[in-house]
């Protein structure tokens, strides 16, 4: 795997720890909380959106879903 996908990887799942362990958490939170751009976190959100384990229950907002997840 490249060194790229990995970290991509890695944020991804740092961003939904950070939005399960936080509850509902909005979009700038994730920004300051992770120091990287809005658009940065919309593309690795679209990807947990995708994968149905985070949803926006209102604009901006964000949660995780019931989904069972497995993480090593």
């Amino acid at each position: 795997m490249k060194p790229s996908t990995n970290r991509m990887l890695t944020r991804i799942k740092s961003v939904y720890m950070f939005i399960k362990e936080n509850g509902t958490v909005t979009t700038q939170q994730i920004v300051d909380e992770f120091g990287i751009t809005p658009r940065t976190i919309q593309r690795d959100l679209n990807v947990l959106v995708y994968n149905d384990l985070v949803k926006s229950p209102s604009r901006g907002k964000w949660t995780t879903t019931s989904k069972k997840v497995k993480i090593s």
